[in-house]
């Protein structure tokens, strides 16, 4: 894909990058608002970890069938339009969770947000790379950034809200329909984009050292998607805090990723992306093993906290390198990743309940420790080779 830049001035490509970082904004805080319902969903429908963990494999299901077209579409009708139209659906079947009183009812609204979600991650994080090539500099860690803030600001109303009296059901609603209108109104500045004859069918999966880089994000995301979908439930049921503090499981790891985000950019400019991989991966290992051998909640609070650190700029280096392997288009390169690290981000956490189910879900989320440990001896293989040019500075 290109930019239609016949109109793309300095103050345009800011505007769009503004209206970018809030579809960041609100996908985080829709994946946070599902997250602190884990446990309502859970109760709810009467679930336990394997019932739920089935359920949650429907939205992998569904993002598995919206990704295998995920870039040709996206290709087809360009981000704004798929994110718009996508973004409105994930954001009316977060809403409607706990509106069904039948299991059924939860796996299709499971699959249908697996399937749009994925698809409105995957518009949103092609058109951050083309935003990053216009502008000349490191832009993706602050978008992602943007992501994590989302999700400490969705977790923290997520922790308010119960004790000023708000039901679930209306927490869903307000929620779920402010980011309808936020996602909207982003779109209108978001950049117009075409698709070049050789860009007609990009490629959907990776291969290759695409293949290698992709399995690194969906390791990362799959690590996320855990936090994002167990660490309430964690805190909750294996070091008995109530709802609140609960909550707050999800809001300090996301509060640190979004800490190591907004500073990743900087990082990003003076640390090569090889050795900021293996510090990544060795901090986020650190963080899950305290949180999981420490049986007190402020250590869950602090391991997932380091977690959260540990992650932030995973993707955006794995995202950014995508754009840059020899021989590959930097469209190609990031559908390709950006759709197998959201795959393992969806099919991620019902893995982890299903050994949670057979275990616990402390030996569940151990997972998360070995993960990261591989990210950190993979990171020369994957991103040694990565090199290309940017495009010279623009401003933003």
């Amino acid at each position: 894909m290109t930019t239609i830049s016949d109109t793309l001035t300095p103050r345009r490509l800011t505007s769009a990058a503004w209206a970018l970082r809030i579809q960041f904004f609100v996908s985080g805080a829709l994946f946070a608002t599902w997250g602190v319902h884990v446990p309502t969903v859970k109760a709810h429908y009467g679930l336990g970890e394997q019932s739920l963990a089935i359920a949650m494999l429907a939205s992998g299901v569904g993002a598995l069938l919206a990704l295998t077209q995920a870039g040709r579409v996206v290709a087809r009708f360009g981000p704004r339009g798929v994110a718009g139209l996508t973004g409105v659906l994930c954001a009316a079947g977060v809403s409607m969770l706990i509106a069904p009183s039948v299991y059924l009812g939860l796996v299709l609204l499971l699959m249908l947000f697996g399937a749009t979600a994925s698809l409105f991650d995957v518009a949103i994080n092609a058109e951050a790379t083309e935003i990053e090539h216009l502008a000349g500099r490191p832009l993706m860690s602050g978008f992602h950034a943007m992501f994590s803030l989302g999700g400490m600001v969705g977790a923290g109303v997520g922790s308010l809200l119960p004790l000023l009296g708000w039901t679930p059901q209306t927490h869903l609603l307000v929620a779920c329909g402010t980011g309808m209108v936020l996602i909207l109104g982003a779109c209108v500045a978001m950049l117009k984009m075409r698709t070049d004859a050789g860009e007609s069918q990009p490629l959907s999966l990776p291969r290759g050292v695409l293949a290698l880089i992709g399995t690194l994000a969906a390791l990362g995301l799959i690590a996320e998607g855990a936090m994002y979908d167990w660490s309430v439930l964690f805190m909750k049921q294996e070091r008995a805090s109530d709802a609140s503090l609960s909550a707050l499981g999800y809001a300090s790891f996301s509060l640190a990723m979004a800490l190591g985000r907004f500073g990743g950019d900087w990082v990003r400019a003076r640390v090569a992306p090889v050795p900021l991989m293996v510090a990544s991966g060795l901090l986020a290992a650190v963080g899950m093993a305290t949180a999981l051998l420490v049986p007190v909640a402020s250590a869950g609070l602090l391991g997932f906290a380091l977690v959260g650190l540990g992650l932030s700029n995973v993707v955006p280096v794995l995202f950014s390198a995508a754009s840059k392997v020899p021989g590959v288009s930097a469209a190609h390169g990031i559908a390709a990743v950006s759709s197998l690290g959201y795959l393992g981000m969806m099919a991620g956490p019902p893995l982890i309940g299903m050994i949670a189910e057979h275990t616990s879900l402390t030996a569940g989320l151990s997972c998360v420790v070995f993960f990261a440990l591989f990210m950190a001896a993979s990171a020369q293989r994957a991103l040694g080779g990565t090199t290309r040019a940017t495009a010279p500075a623009a401003a933003d």
